[in-house]
């Protein structure tokens, strides 16, 4: 069996890795940036692709399609973003006999369409968030809708994905304003313009639920993963399980997205997404097509490689694990680490990473192609590594991560480690007090303390202390300051190299 893999960086080299390990011979796709990445040093071919954009690489149908042609593929793994969910790359792939690891073409236009979905969702009992069941043709209708709904709402691209063709109104003028402003976006970013209204919750939670199912319609969820640590709608921080589902709630989230699943007669690896209210009371969101980028923690909490089941579904057809197999154990947290500056707005630092160093330890994984010296491109995504702790309960994963987010190093470029070192330890985030809003009401504190924080451990270390130390209120405080003097004097080794 011979793959294509038609995608880069990290879930490049995740897939060659499980790849190897099944004895499936890979065959990389690469761009200009790419052509010294990582995963080109392990893959069994390599195939260019002429030029540096997107568009003229990574989302290039016809020139992947030949890519797998001429070197003689049986099929094609598109990892997450890019074409993942593009039914048209499926269609290709499948008039070209090649075997698309991911839902068929049927299943995919069943799904990518956000109206469709919603539909396909209340014929199989899912619940929805109420709004519109056809797109909005135009201001006046928006304004309508949106007062029918009752405010505040969300304005939503059909097509739209990752965050990317959203617009909350809380007025009837924002809600003409942000229609134009919504179609525009869409019709650039995804190349359709319809958009729809939908009810915005106050401050809900964002819990998914992974599951794999077979061509014999067999569906087996995997667990849920709490994902409402994120900004403007992308992900910065996930684990699983969730500290706001109980047994009786995770049995109807299972439940629902089973006949989901089914409903659109979905194969492969696939999310579906929930907004959970504070009541217990849930709504269907999206179906996520495709490997989720924080997979790592359902693997780490069930010991099964979703990529595995992937490509076994794929050539097989059949699902080889049941329901009853499936156990979770622990607690699994991972840290997404962006080339990011979260001090200007979360803006993409693309450059060259002078040194870097993975933490290593009990229960910590890293998914990386990151390595020193490597240029960061601007014309791809920001992720540079996921981070998980695994523990055996949510304290110790917790306590794994603040080691391993002290230990890791990524110098040259802005990263997002900063904030995940003061969010870990923020004391609403480890009381499980959170939701979708939580980290946009704490950012600019965040941003404020974490600044703070590094200068003051630096000036501290390089005097040889990092605060008073002669009374300590009580034994938690003695171990905080043990924890900042560590810090500290990591930080000046950092700024002394």
């Amino acid at each position: 069996m011979k793959l294509l893999i038609a995608n880069r960086g990290e879930i490049a080299l995740r897939i060659i890795r499980t790849c190897r390990k099944l004895g499936v011979h890979t065959v990389l796709v690469y761009s200009h940036p790419d052509r010294e990445s990582l995963p080109m040093y392990y893959a069994d071919e390599k195939y260019p692709l002429e030029g540096a954009s997107p568009l003229e690489t990574y989302l290039n149908i016809p020139k992947l399609i030949r890519a797998a042609k001429q070197t003689g593929c049986d099929a094609v793994h598109p990892g997450y973003g890019f074409l993942a969910e593009d039914s048209a790359f499926v269609k290709a792939c499948e008039e070209n006999h090649l075997i698309f690891i991911g839902p068929s073409s049927k299943a995919l236009a069943r799904l990518e369409n956000k109206l469709i979905a919603r539909a396909t969702m209340r014929e199989a009992d899912v619940p929805v968030i109420p709004g519109s069941d056809r797109p909005i043709r135009n201001e006046d209708e928006a304004a309508e809708m949106a007062a029918k709904i009752g405010f505040p709402v969300i304005v939503k691209a059909v097509y739209g994905g990752g965050g990317r063709g959203m617009r909350i109104a809380r007025t009837v003028d924002e809600a003409r304003r942000f229609f134009r402003i919504t179609r525009l976006e869409s019709q650039s970013a995804f190349g359709r313009e319809d958009v729809y209204i939908e009810k915005r919750l106050t401050d809900p939670r964002h819990v998914e639920i992974q599951a794999i199912a077979d061509k014999r319609g067999k569906v087996v969820s995997l667990g849920e993963r709490e994902c409402s640590i994120q900004r403007r709608h992308q992900k910065l921080l996930e684990e699983a399980p969730s500290v706001a589902v109980n047994d009786n709630l995770r049995q109807r989230l299972n439940d629902a997205a089973s006949r989901g699943l089914a409903k659109s007669e979905y194969t492969n690896a696939g999310t579906v997404e929930f907004l959970l209210g504070s009541s217990g009371d849930f709504y269907f969101l999206e179906v996520n097509k495709r490997i989720q980028v924080e997979h790592l923690v359902t693997e780490l909490t069930t010991g099964v490689d979703i990529v595995e089941e992937q490509l076994k579904i794929a050539f097989s057809s059949d699902l080889d694990v049941s329901q009853n197999e499936v156990h979770t154990r622990g607690w699994a947290i991972n840290c997404r680490i962006n080339a990011e500056d979260p001090r200007r707005g979360f803006a993409p630092s693309p450059g060259t990473v002078v040194r870097y160093q993975a933490p290593t330890g009990p229960g910590i994984r890293v998914d990386s192609a990151l390595f020193s010296g490597y240029y960061v491109p601007e014309q791809y995504d920001s992720l540079l590594a996921k981070l998980a702790s695994w523990g055996r309960n949510r304290g110790e994963a917790i306590q794994r991560m603040r080691v391993a987010l002290d230990e890791i190093e990524i110098s040259g470029v802005p990263t997002t480690i900063p904030l995940h070192r003061v969010l870990i330890n923020d004391n609403r985030f480890v009381l499980g007090e959170f939701h979708t809003n939580y980290l946009n009401e704490i950012i600019e504190e965040i941003n404020t303390y974490a600044e703070g924080l590094e200068k003051f451990a630096v000036v501290a270390a390089a005097i040889g202390k990092t605060a008073n130390p002669a009374r300590y209120p009580n034994e938690e405080a003695m171990r905080e300051d043990a924890r900042w003097r560590a810090y500290a004097r990591t930080l000046l080794m950092r700024h002394s190299r």
